[in-house]
């Protein structure tokens, strides 16, 4: 993989100064048109530490805001095993991670740029930090010195240009390609569905010395760092490739832990690496990750008779009985989670927008909150983005209209001596509530003349066709942005786009939103994109999701990450 060599610039912003948007963004939250959240997050976007975002915060709006507990609480102590519950799967290379899981034993060796804790606010950790030109198209890294990778190299430059070169190779297959699509043009060339083959812009990764990389993107991208703490975004070894492109094989990393036994299906065993304190030393001395199958009471049982300590997550369907076991502490955190009922557009009956939109039409977005999730959630509303989402701009609603969906239906061909007959594959993912949501919108498709036949399939099979599929629920996974899963899943080429979706007037539309910094210009620009996708009708998205977790009371300042992003270098047991 090419590493690019240094290119003199004149446009770097001097790192002393603070960045005007910071000035901007002050403004704006005097004047109360942002909150103290989207304020703080900005703020910490723009190169600002995150206690100094929280204190600017205080000071303009009179209120005392503190941040939340990030670290370790008093009393805590070294030492002893952690043991948690959870899937152990194949682990080999980051950058084409597709569940969280994989990265949760991951991100104990291997590490990231930035850190998004549990706030949903950015830090720096494997960068030291980092300044945004004016226009937020140059971003320009610096990298912590004295780090060294596990086989004794020292962690520099070449590192990170090495993984973003890899990650927007189209040849990697990494989601990450369609989360840094700022950085990308047509390269002239068409897969073998005549679609263009995008390629990384040269010069859009600069090594200025072996602590600094600058980024060039085509467009202002306000949420690069945020997106450098993607699952997927894990930074590997320079020689990750020459490794053998397996982690669980070779697992070289800057992190505390070293990977001691690895048995997908069964077991992973994290033991704290002697010396290895760059950021702090971890209290555990060793995370025993125990696989007990998908049987989401076999963890709750294990928690409760102590052959575990702790768990992924807590389904929805054993949230209630463990609440009701004194033994046991949960959490729950509102999460941008969700559940799409995607149509790929390439496929019949779906290439025609008419039985989509009657499809989408049947769905009773409240109905289904209460029902398949037992109203743990918010509704959506059909385009991916949450009204918690700081970009999120409020569109007329869309409620269900099944006199609408026949009408639709009829043009399209249908009506009641044809009626529509579609199959939707389920693989329960992340839990049963994906059947019983596609079972609701069967309930009311059926009196639009729709026939939803549930294809319920094992969970591995399910993600062997996921993306190719012509009808099937997803499960996706926390963003704190919504432009970050617009980017992800329905920019047209992004390895993640299920849909098939390709449309240059809504991918032109994100990019002006996720190129501004005022609030309300962004906002304004969002509702363009979210009226596109929801007009487009490519998918039927009824909630997002509350998720929880269990642990034993033994376990010490274990928190609840949005995106189940576990960490567990402050947590102790005893």
């Amino acid at each position: 993989m090419h590493i690019s060599k240094y290119r003199k610039t004149h446009h770097l912003r001097d790192p002393k100064r603070q960045h005007p948007g910071v000035a901007q963004m002050k403004d704006a939250l005097a004047e109360g048109k942002c909150s103290r959240r989207e304020f703080i997050r900005t703020a910490a976007l723009l190169g600002v530490g995150a206690t100094a975002a929280y204190n600017m915060a205080s000071h303009i709006t009179g209120e005392r805001i503190l941040p939340p507990m990030i670290g370790r609480a008093h009393g805590q102590k070294k030492g002893g095993t952690l043991r948690f519950g959870m899937v152990v799967q194949e682990m080999t290379d980051p950058a084409t991670f597709d569940w969280v899981e994989k990265s949760v034993v991951s991100r104990h060796i291997a590490e990231f740029l930035v850190l998004t804790g549990p706030d949903n606010i950015t830090r720096p950790y494997l960068a030291s930090g980092w300044e945004a030109s004016d226009d937020l198209k140059t971003w320009t890294f610096r990298l912590q010195k004295g780090v060294r990778w596990s086989n004794g190299d020292a962690f520099n430059a070449d590192d990170v240009v090495f993984n973003f070169e890899r990650w927007l190779d189209p040849g990697t297959g990494s989601s990450n390609f369609g989360l840094f699509s700022a950085m990308l043009r047509d390269s002239g060339r068409k897969d073998d569905k005549g679609a263009a083959i995008k390629e990384m812009v040269p010069g859009a990764v600069e090594r200025l010395d072996d602590h600094t990389v600058r980024f060039n993107t085509n467009t202002g991208l306000l949420s690069f760092p945020e997106n450098c703490y993607n699952y997927p975004t894990t930074i590997v070894h320079r020689d990750f490739e020459k490794q053998g492109k397996d982690l669980s094989k070779n697992p070289v990393g800057t992190g505390p832990y070293e990977l001691a036994e690895f048995q997908v299906g069964r077991l992973a065993v994290l033991k704290k690496r002697p010396g290895v304190n760059w950021n702090g030393e971890p209290l555990l001395d060793e995370i025993r990750i125990i696989d007990l199958g998908q049987d989401a009471g076999a963890y709750l049982s294990a928690i409760a008779s102590g052959q575990i300590d702790a768990m992924y997550e807590l389904k929805l369907e054993t949230a209630s009985a463990a609440k009701q076991i004194p033994s046991i502490n949960t959490q729950q955190i509102a999460t941008h989670k969700t559940g799409v009922i995607r149509m790929n557009v390439n496929n019949p009956p779906f290439d025609d927008r008419r039985v989509r939109r009657a499809i989408q039409l049947c769905c009773d977005t409240g109905r289904q909150l209460e029902v398949a999730h037992q109203g743990v959630g918010i509704t959506a509303e059909h385009h991916h983005v949450a009204k918690t989402h700081p970009e999120y701009f409020k569109l007329n609603p869309l409620k269900q209209n099944i006199r609408e969906a026949k009408k639709l239906l009829a043009a399209a061909g249908y009506g009641p001596d044809n009626r529509l007959q579609v199959q939707c594959n389920i693989g329960n993912t992340d839990g049963n509530w994906e059947q019983d949501s596609v079972a609701v919108l069967k309930e009311d498709a059926a009196k639009a003349g729709i026939d939803i036949t549930l294809n319920v399939m094992p969970a591995a099979k399910y993600w062997d066709e996921w993306d190719k599929a012509p009808f099937s629920i997803t499960s996706w996974t926390h963003r704190p942005l919504g432009t970050m899963v617009l980017s992800l899943a329905y920019r047209a080429g992004v390895p993640w786009n299920e849909t098939g979706y390709n449309n240059p007037a809504f991918d032109k539309a994100l990019d002006e939103a996720e190129a501004l910094l005022d609030v309300d210009a962004r906002r304004a620009k969002m509702e363009k994109v979210e009226q596109i996708l929801q007009d487009d009708a490519i998918l039927v998205q009824p909630f997002f999701r509350g998720v929880f977790t269990a642990t034993s009371p033994k376990v010490k300042n274990m928190q609840i990450h949005p995106t189940l992003y576990y960490r567990f270098h402050d947590v102790s047991v005893g």
